[in-house]
């Protein structure tokens, strides 16, 4: 089946999905994204992912290209279309196409918009989360405003090539202090070695992951003992657990980090939990 795009008010094949040459995003990263999880065809975390991507836009001054609900019905179209009934659906809206200059483009200029789907079968996911996967570590050389989700992703990128290079599923960002921020496209999780839950509290130098949120509260109603602090990576080196949450990952165990095993070796029970916790809820609440 060919996969459909949606393009700034139209639905095409994805072979002519096309943006102009001059839109912003491709000449300045000036645009944002949001990914919404899929499942039994319906949006996972809507309200969350719709906040997020509202506060993006504001924060970049970029105006918002429709109402809430006639977006909830472009996402729920291009999923439709392309008969996805597990998987992500993606939105990049920029500040739109104008002659190249760094300076904002006249007033009214309407911001481009791209939503795209596709089949990501649960089961695969699931099966890498039985054994977990390999982490290692680098440097954090992203600018000071990852609160915002934008398209500007080059060093995530060079992230988890490197990450891809050591046979690795991710890359944890660590600061000049040695603390550990985020993944290349994750929020990352320790158990430490007192058993306490931990994950770094969102400042401007990581993004505030929406899974991350859902995840911690249903921390706080299981009883976990939880706490928002950055660690170090002699400390997640050392925890009982390690693990990342995205909104496609969901909750996915890290068994390694830099070749370090993490505790036995093996998906820990905390993340394990966290992880049938949060797809039990995912699924019962899309829409």
């Amino acid at each position: 089946m060919s996969r459909i795009a949606y393009v700034n008010g139209t639905y095409r094949p994805l072979r002519d999905a096309v943006v102009h040459v001059e839109d912003r995003g491709f000449q300045f990263a000036d645009g944002v994204y949001e990914v919404w999880s899929v499942f039994d065809g319906r949006l996972a975390d809507f309200e969350g992912h719709l906040t997020r991507l509202w506060r993006s836009l504001d924060e970049l001054r970029i105006d918002r290209p429709m109402s809430p609900e006639a977006l909830a019905q472009v996402l729920k179209e291009t999923v439709r279309r392309n008969r996805v009934r597990e998987g992500l659906v993606y939105i990049q809206i920029t500040r739109g196409t104008a002659r190249r200059d760094h300076p904002f483009p006249a007033e009214g200029t309407p911001p481009s918009v791209i939503v795209t789907a596709r089949s990501l079968p649960l089961a695969r996911g699931n099966a890498t989360a039985e054994k977990g996967v390999a982490v290692i570590t680098q440097p954090d050389i992203r600018w000071g405003r990852c609160d915002i989700k934008t398209v500007g992703l080059l060093p995530n990128v060079l992230a988890k090539q490197a990450a891809k290079e050591r046979g690795a599923a991710e890359a944890w960002m660590v600061d000049e202090m040695g603390l550990v921020t985020e993944g290349s496209s994750t929020n990352a999780w320790i158990v430490d070695e007192h058993g306490k839950l931990r994950t770094r509290d969102t400042q401007s130098n990581i993004l505030r992951g929406i899974t991350r949120a859902a995840v911690l509260e249903m921390a706080a109603k299981e009883g976990i003992e939880l706490e928002e602090r950055a660690f170090s990576v002699d400390e997640a080196k050392r925890a009982k657990e390690a693990f990342y949450t995205s909104a496609s990952g969901f909750v996915m165990p890290a068994v390694s980090i830099d070749g370090v095993k993490i505790g036995d070796g093996r998906p820990g029970p905390v993340a394990t939990k966290l992880r049938t916790l949060y797809l039990e809820r995912a699924r019962r609440e899309a829409i």
